[in-house]
């Protein structure tokens, strides 16, 4: 099947269509549309320097080295406020193809010729320490909020409860979900989180052309579905835009949602064996659209497709994401999240009813309202079930920082005739 190719003209909202986005295939062109598109930006961007600027800083939720992701929860104007911030990837220079030996032609974005790229933006270096063949040391770059920013910065407000536990550092656990969990705690905690107006937000990026400056593809369902004339077979319908943990610049840390139009399919636990040709169809038409939006910069089988499970919101999406990306804290860590390949193979071995039989594995953090309804006493039960031990209360006394507590010597603690 042929899907759009990429088009700098943005046809109507029932269009299948791909608008091109990030590092697109004509750098000048996509230049002079960002130039002229900054009069419409500033006023956003002046609108989040506000917030930003009334933020009273409340607590650290976490900070991690590895990712270079700091959350901080705070208020703007009384309400609860998530800022996060994440040192931006390297910049490099100009893109041009090359002919790897593997033949592919691949552009290579590692060219270090622009003044604020690889070691020409360093603008001072302090040297740690040397030895032998090895130097360390620590450096400034020139930063410039156009051609090489430090950061990005995400603002959630107002934040309600569930943004707060999302970001908070926490304790996790895994847990094997079985399908008589899914009944009695997790299912009822779905119902919930699907009603009122928690799925709002999909539904005008969906419905009303929310975002759609940042849509890069759009195929509005318009066969009708032969059991209701009056409804649109939703099945067909799918919408692909970035998420907000890319800079929309370095195609080394793609990372794309795709929404789909069905509303009938909540999480991974909904998925049968009847939906295998439709997911091969989303894994088709992504794989070949995502590569011609950045003029085959990227190649289908650099794009890693998942869900997860639990996912944060419940409408059935799916991330997108390059190959090469390490991951964004832990959502693309295994306990979950869950290859869309994956998914379509294991269907081949399941019955009719599909993941809804399965026991599934995943972490889970005790902020989750998951853990909280009964996952906690589930867990115990579980590895109580598999003959694993309780933890020893004598761990409550292990001095961390080099050995055991003021009472004890440090011998054989479990042998000395006084326990």
């Amino acid at each position: 099947m042929q899907y759009p190719i990429p088009s700098r003209m943005k046809p109507s909202a029932t269009d299948s269509t791909v608008y091109p986005t990030g590092i697109a295939a004509n750098a000048p062109e996509r230049k002079n549309k960002d130039e002229a598109s900054s009069s419409v930006q500033d006023p956003q961007s002046k609108n989040l320097h506000a917030l930003i600027q009334r933020f009273k800083f409340k607590r650290v939720l976490d900070s991690n080295p590895q990712t270079k992701v700091l959350s901080l929860l705070g208020l703007i104007d009384n309400k609860d406020a998530i800022i996060t911030v994440e040192k931006t990837h390297f910049i490099f220079g100009q893109t041009k193809k090359t002919d790897p030996e593997s033949g592919r032609n691949t552009p290579i974005f590692y060219q270090c010729e622009d003044e604020y790229s690889c070691i020409n933006g360093i603008e001072d270096i302090r040297q740690i320490s040397a030895h032998d063949i090895y130097y360390w040391g620590l450096s400034v770059l020139r930063q410039n909020l156009t051609n090489n920013p430090t950061a990005k910065i995400n603002l959630i407000w107002p934040a309600n409860f569930i943004h707060i536990k999302k970001y908070d550092q926490q304790n996790l656990h895994l847990v094997k979900e079985t399908p008589d969990m899914y009944q009695r705690i997790v299912k009822p905690y779905i119902d919930e989180m699907i009603q009122g107006n928690n799925l709002a937000w999909v539904n005008k990026i969906l419905y009303e052309d929310a975002e759609s400056d940042r849509i890069i593809y759009k195929d509005f369902p318009q066969d009708k579905d032969a059991s209701d004339p009056t409804a649109l077979k939703k099945e067909n319908g799918l919408i692909i835009l970035p998420d907000t943990n890319w800079d929309g610049i370095n195609l080394d840390s793609l990372y794309l949602v795709a929404l789909t139009y069905r509303d009938d399919i909540k999480s991974l636990r909904d998925l049968k064996q009847c939906d295998q040709a439709w997911l091969i169809e989303l894994n088709r038409k992504i794989k070949s659209v995502i590569p011609a939006c950045y003029n085959y910069a990227i190649h289908a089988d650099e794009l890693r497709i998942f869900v997860h499970y639990q996912p944060s919101y419940y409408h059935f999406h799916l991330h997108i994401v390059h190959v090469r990306q390490p991951g964004i804290n832990s959502g693309m860590a295994l306990g979950k999240a869950v290859l869309l390949d994956d998914i379509i193979e294991t269907l081949n071995y399941m019955g009719p009813e599909g993941f809804m039989r399965k026991t599934i594995t995943y972490s889970i953090g005790e902020r989750h309202d998951l853990w909280r309804r009964g996952f906690d006493k589930e867990v115990e039960l579980q590895l109580e079930r598999d003959g694993i031990p309780k933890v020893p209360n004598i761990v409550n006394e292990f001095d961390y920082h080099g050995g055991f507590g003021p009472n004890d010597d440090g011998d054989d603690h479990e042998g000395n005739g006084n326990n």
